[in-house]
Formats: structure tokens, sequence, C-alpha cells
């Protein structure tokens, strides 16, 4: 392999040890050297990566933190959702199976929410919290769902969130400082989320009307 070797997305990001996602972020974001094809593919030369990652290290390490342990906190929220507390749900007990199957999707665009916001520093919260507000208001109006079991469904999702972070933060021995630091901003950016699908669910009912 060749310093001059073009890489893939899928590529790079293994090369870096991070989540493909990650580098689709940090590219997007001018952080990392990226090129383009004519058709529109991210393309990474191995030289500059290495050269990226060897002058990056430090801040790296600090932005990647919450990323590198993606798989780990992904496989506790799919454990906890399948261990049957949302079949104990009164809201997800009214759904039909696509509607479901829609709301365990759902955790998924809150998690990389989450992530996206975690990785940039919250520079990207705010359109980030409005968009998934507006996605899990929009669902609950589709299916019939009140603005009540709207907002538990969603606080259902956030808590499982937060739980799984902060087991696999433990676990992995980060300081109680940075796991507190986590938790608060998890809350903060969780509330914009829900005041914004509460706003939503307001305008959806009124245009409706």
């Amino acid at each position: 392999m060749t310093n001059d070797e073009w890489l893939s997305l899928a590529g790079a990001a293994n090369m870096l040890g991070v989540h493909p996602s990650t580098v689709r972020l940090w590219s997007d974001k001018g952080i990392l050297p990226v090129h383009k094809t004519q058709g529109g593919h991210r393309r990474y030369k191995r030289g500059e990566l290495l050269l990226w990652s060897e002058s990056n290290s430090k801040s790296r390490e600090e932005a990647l933190e919450p990323e590198g342990m993606m798989q780990e906190i992904v496989k506790n929220v799919r454990m906890q959702i399948s261990e049957g507390r949302l079949q104990e749900e009164s809201w997800y007990q009214k759904l039909d199976d696509d509607a479901r199957a829609q709301y365990r999707l759902s955790a998924r665009s809150l998690f990389q929410g989450l992530m996206t916001y975690a990785a940039t520093n919250g520079r990207e919260a705010e359109t980030e919290a409005y968009a998934i507000g507006y996605e899990y208001a929009s669902r609950a109006r589709r299916y019939n769902l009140s603005y009540v079991d709207a907002a538990k469904a969603f606080l259902f999702f956030r808590d499982t969130l937060v739980e799984s972070v902060i087991k696999v933060y433990n676990e992995a021995n980060i300081p109680a400082r940075r796991v507190t630091e986590m938790y608060t901003r998890m809350h903060t950016f969780t509330d914009d989320i829900l005041i914004s699908l509460l706003e939503t669910y307001r305008k959806l009912e009124t245009a409706n009307h």
C-alpha cells in the first residue's frame, strides 16, 4: 500500500478507526482533506490521511470519544428496545406493525443527531434539534397519537439512549467529570428536541383544522 493510494469513504473510516458517518461529517466541515470525483463521490489519499492523523491526534481523540463508542452504544440501545420494554409502553400498543417499525427506526435518527451534536461541539445543535423534533411530531400525527403520547414516545427513546451512553462511558472508565458533561449536554440537546416536537405538533394540528 502506497501513500498515493486512493481510499473510499469506508476505506478512510477503516484506516482512521472511526464510523463512516464521522468521516462524512469531518469531510463536509472541511476538517479532513478530501477530494471529490466527477460523480460527486468522496475520495481520500492515504498519505494525506496519515499526515492529518499524526498532526491531529489530540484533537481527534477529543472529538472521537463519543464516536469511538458508537457501536457499543447502538448495541446497548438495540438490546434495551428488544428486551420488551417497548411493548409495555401504552403509546406503542396503539400502533400497527408499520408504525412500530418506524418508531424503532427513530431511535437511530435521534442517536445520529446526538453524535453529530457531540462531534461538532454543538454548532449544528439548533438545526439538528428542530429537525428531529419535527420528525417525531409529524410521525405522531401520521399515526394519530396525541401530543402527550408523542412526547412519551420521544422520552422513552431519549431515556434509553441516555442510559446506554452513560453505561458504556462508565464501563470504558471515562472520568466522571466527562460523563457528567456528556449527560448535561445530552439533556440540553434533547430538551430542545422536545420543545421543537411540541411546537411542531401544535402547528400541524392548527393547520389541519
